[in-house]
């Protein structure tokens, strides 16, 4: 004799912290395909925080998520399915979300909850104005971010491995570690004596080392930026965090590589900082990319002492 009999799949609750999470780990795949500087890594960064911040409610209850204006939403967080006609389940908004997480979760500040809010207005700036917010959007927002991504993860008992991957989570660390040195902040009295120092010089002697700081910072590899003390052309230089990525332009193969910075010159007022933690207190701490360009002939030719070319400096 045979029975038949049938077993249903277990279907996962949408708003229920497996769920939002999986979501989550899905956007943030999504995001690590792109360079840090990308406006697609910033704007799939949010939608990572959004539903990390749901997930980290959930975890708690996902009645916590139900908009309350009807009570078919709190029935339908429980698990039970509204008979209301043509019901459509509504959940909070993100900036409720994150209110909640202040108000339930210790550890997500008013600090880390501005940020969020702030990151969440970029995205909708991004989807609902002609404004392109992420574009150009230096890549020193990411120690806070990952800051509140660790937070709300540690929550669930989780880390930034699960979302970001073992490489990126190295990386996030060391960018926290650096935004929450305080002693790295007595960079800004060396900046500021460097400041008076080229401010007393001949406005001559100003230029001629402007000219000098413009023709070194174009001729040596690293990141060009603008000099904190001076105003001055200075180079960044520091470590690649990512594998090269190449692509064929023309007849030349163009490489690119993301970098985290670790040390700052100025030849115009002499000023040189070293370190993450000092440079992330300055504003110079984001990641950079560098661009490499190599005839396509010479770069599968047989590896030559002599060949190569020297950074663009930034020119992307």
């Amino acid at each position: 004799m045979s029975i038949n009999s049938t077993s249903a799949a277990k279907i996962t609750h949408p708003w229920s912290k497996d769920a939002l999470l999986a979501k989550a780990q899905r956007y943030a795949e999504d995001m690590l395909t792109y360079p840090r500087d990308d406006w697609h890594f910033g704007l799939l960064s949010t939608f990572v925080l959004e539903f990390l911040g749901r997930a980290t409610l959930a975890r708690v209850n996902p009645a916590l998520l139900a908009d309350l204006k009807d009570w078919n939403n709190l029935y339908f967080s429980l698990g039970f399915t509204p008979t209301a006609t043509k019901f459509i389940p509504r959940s909070i908004d993100v900036s409720t979300v994150f209110a909640r997480l202040r108000a339930t979760l210790p550890v997500f500040t008013p600090e880390l909850e501005g940020f969020s809010a702030q990151h969440i207005n970029r995205r909708n700036e991004e989807l609902h104005t002609g404004g392109t917010p992420f574009d150009g959007l230096s890549t020193t927002w990411l120690a806070t971010y990952y800051q509140t991504c660790s937070v709300l993860l540690v929550s669930m008992d989780e880390s930034l491995q699960l979302l970001f991957g073992s490489d990126e989570a190295m990386v996030a660390e060391t960018l926290i570690e650096a935004s929450q040195d305080e002693s790295a902040r007595v960079v800004m009295q060396s900046i500021a004596a460097h400041k008076i120092v080229w401010e007393s010089k001949d406005s001559q002697d100003r230029i001629k080392l402007k000219n000098q700081a413009s023709t070194w910072a174009t001729r040596h590899a690293g990141h060009r930026v603008v000099c904190p003390a001076c105003s001055n052309d200075a180079l960044v230089t520091g470590a690649p965090i990512s594998a090269p990525l190449r692509r064929l332009e023309n007849d030349l193969i163009v490489e690119t590589q993301e970098y985290l910075p670790a040390k700052f010159e100025c030849v115009a007022c002499q000023l040189k900082i070293s370190g993450l933690s000092q440079l992330n207190a300055c504003g110079l701490g984001g990641t950079f990319k560098a661009t490499f360009r190599f005839d396509a002939a010479d770069y599968y030719a047989p590896e030559d002492e002599h060949a190569g070319y020297e950074d663009d400096n930034n020119e992307y």
